[in-house]
C-alpha cells in the first residue's frame, strides 16, 4: 500500500488564524504538532516513509519540508498549479506507478492532511480491511455515522440490502450529496442509510485509472502520459473533486464504516468540541479573563482578552484581525471572506507573521515610506542574495549573532549590534550559529513593497 496525502489546500474556513499563505494543515490546533504532522505520524506505525507521498504546491513547498524534516519523507510531489484533489490524485496515481514501481494492483490510500482522527493509532485498523475491498475493484470510501445534523459536510447514501456487501461488512454507495441544508441534514440523521463522507479513499491504481477514463477523460487520458510529461502539461486537466470527477459517476464505490472519533475541523464550532474545556464549558487559549462566561471558543494572541456575561460564543484574535461570532454560525466565515475578497484585503491573503524557508518575519508597524519587522533567521540558514531599488534597511540584533554580507563587506554584527544596507547594494544576511538568530529590520523608502526585491543568488531556488 501507498499513502498519498493531500497538502495542497489553501482554505480560509478558520479564518483569521487559516489564510492562504499559511493555511490549516500547517497549524498547531491540537497540540505541539501541526494537523500535516499528525497525519504523517498516523502512518507511520504501519508503513515506512518510503511508502507515504505527499502532494503540495509551491506556495507551501518550504512549509512542507520544515515540518517533514524530521520523519524522512521524501516523496514529495508539488503540483504546478492548485487544480483540487482530482487531478492532484491522478498526479500521485502516475507518480507511483513511474517513481515508485508500482504495480496497476497496488492499493493507494488517500488521505487529507487537516482532520482529527482519535485514537490516533485508530485508522491502521482499516488499512487492510480497505486493501482487502480495493482489491475486489472497488473504490473504498470512509463514511462516518452522524451524531448531529451537520450542514458542513458531504453525505453518502449506502445501500444496505446488498447481503454479500453486509457479510464482508461494507455497503455498496448508492448516491453522493453536497452540504445540504439544516433540515435535510436532520433528515439525514433519522435516516440509518446515511453517513458523513470523510474524504479518505483506497483503491487499486487500475481501478482509479479505468474510472478516470469512464467519467473524467480529460483527466484519464493523462493518466496514459508518464510523471514528468504529466506535470508538463497539468494545466490541461480540469479542476474538478474526485466527488465530482469520479465518485458521484462510478457504480463501483463501496462505504466502509468507521467507528472511530473523526473530525474535519472545517469550522470554529468544530475546534470547539475538540478542545479541552474547563468547569465552565469555556475553551481558552492565551491571555484570557472570563467573568459570567460559559460554552465559548477565546484563542488570543498578544493582548488581553476579557469577557463577560458570554454564552455559546466563538472569539478568535490575530495580530491583525478579530473573529466574533456566535456559536452554530461560523459556516458563515465563507461570508467574511468573500467579502474581504472582494474590497481585495490583504487579511485573507497574508499573515502578519509570513513564514519562509530561512525562519520567518513579522510585521510590527508600517505607514507611508517605512515599515518596521522580526525576523527570525533559523540556525545555519541564510537569506538569498539581494538587493532593493526603493528601499534602505537597518538591522539590529537582538538575539544570537549574524553574518552580514554588504556590498564587497562581510562582517558580523551580535546582539545590540546594528548594520545598514543603503539602497541598490547587494546583500545577505545569514544565521552561521547554533540558536535562532532574530533581528529588528527598520525600512525606509519610497516604496517598502514585498516585491522589491531583485534575488542575485538563492539556496532555495527562489527566483525574484
Amino acid at each position: 500500500m501507498k499513502v498519498l496525502i493531500l497538502a495542497g489546500g489553501c482554505g480560509t474556513r478558520l479564518w483569521p488564524l487559516s489564510r492562504k499563505s499559511y493555511p490549516k494543515q500547517f497549524l498547531k490546533l491540537n497540540g505541539d504538532e501541526s494537523l500535516l504532522q499528525q497525519t504523517v505520524k498516523r502512518f507511520l506505525g504501519v508503513l515506512s516513509p518510503d511508502d507515504m507521498v505527499v502532494i503540495t504546491n509551491n506556495d507551501y513547498k518550504f512549509h512542507v519540508k520544515s515540518d517533514l524534516n524530521s520523519y524522512g519523507i521524501k516523496n514529495i510531489i508539488l503540483e504546478p498549479y492548485s487544480k483540487n484533489t482530482a487531478p492532484a490524485i491522478a498526479l500521485g496515481v502516475r507518480y507511483c506507478r513511474d517513481k515508485l514501481g508500482c504495480s496497476e494492483e497496488e492499493i493507494i490510500f488517500v488521505s487529507p492532511s487537516d482532520h482529527i482522527i482519535r485514537p490516533e493509532d485508530s485508522l491502521a485498523g482499516y488499512l487492510q480491511k480497505a486493501t482487502n475491498i480495493a482489491s475486489e475493484g472497488y473504490i473504498v470510501t470512509f463514511g462516518v455515522k452522524p451524531d448531529r445534523p451537520e450542514t458542513g459536510y458531504g453525505y453518502i447514501k449506502i445501500n444496505n440490502s446488498d447481503k454479500l456487501s453486509k457479510e464482508k461488512k461494507f455497503f455498496k454507495v448508492d448516491s453522493f450529496t453536497e452540504k445540504p441544508d439544516l433540515e435535510t441534514a436532520q433528515s439525514y440523521l433519522n435516516d440509518d442509510h446515511y453517513y458523513w463522507n470523510s474524504g479518505m479513499f483506497a483503491f487499486a491504481i487500475r481501478t482509479i485509472t479505468d474510472e478516470f477514463k469512464a467519467h473524467s477523460p480529460q483527466i484519464g487520458d493523462m493518466l496514459e502520459v508518464e510523471f514528468d510529461e504529466m506535470v508538463l502539461n497539468f494545466d490541461r486537466m480540469p479542476s474538478i473533486s474526485i466527488d465530482y470527477a469520479v465518485m458521484e459517476k462510478s457504480k463501483c464505490v463501496a462505504l466502509l464504516p468507521i467507528d472511530f472519533y473523526w473530525n474535519d475541523i472545517g469550522s470554529w464550532d468544530s475546534i470547539y468540541n475538540i478542545l479541552d474545556k474547563d468547569e465552565m464549558g469555556n475553551v481558552k487559549k492565551g491571555n484570557i479573563i472570563t467573568a459570567d462566561t460559559q460554552n465559548t471558543l477565546i484563542i488570543g494572541n498578544k493582548r488581553l482578552i476579557s469577557t463577560i456575561g458570554l454564552d455559546n460564543y466563538l472569539i478568535i484574535e490575530t495580530d491583525d484581525a478579530v473573529l466574533v461570532a456566535k456559536k452554530g454560525e461560523t459556516q458563515k466565515v465563507k461570508d467574511i471572506v468573500n467579502g474581504l475578497k472582494k474590497d481585495g484585503r490583504k487579511e485573507i491573503e497574508e499573515n502578519v507573521t509570513t513564514y519562509r524557508p530561512w525562519g520567518n518575519y513579522t510585521v510590527l508597524e508600517e505607514g507611508p515610506r517605512y515599515k518596521i519587522k522580526r525576523i527570525v533567521v533559523n540556525p545555519e540558514e541564510k537569506l538569498s542574495l539581494q538587493m532593493h531599488y526603493h528601499r534602505s534597511e537597518h538591522w539590529v540584533v537582538v538575539r544570537g549573532a549574524a553574518k552580514v554580507k554588504i556590498g564587497d563587506k562581510e562582517i558580523f554584527i551580535h546582539e545590540n549590534e546594528s548594520a545598514y544596507v543603503p539602497k541598490s547594494t547587494l546583500h545577505r544576511l545569514e544565521n552561521p550559529g547554533k540558536v535562532p538568530l532574530e533581528i529588528i529590520e527598520v525600512q525606509n523608502g519610497e516604496y517598502v513593497g514585498e516585491d522589491d526585491i531583485v534575488r542575485v543568488e538563492d539556496v532555495y531556488g527562489r527566483q525574484g
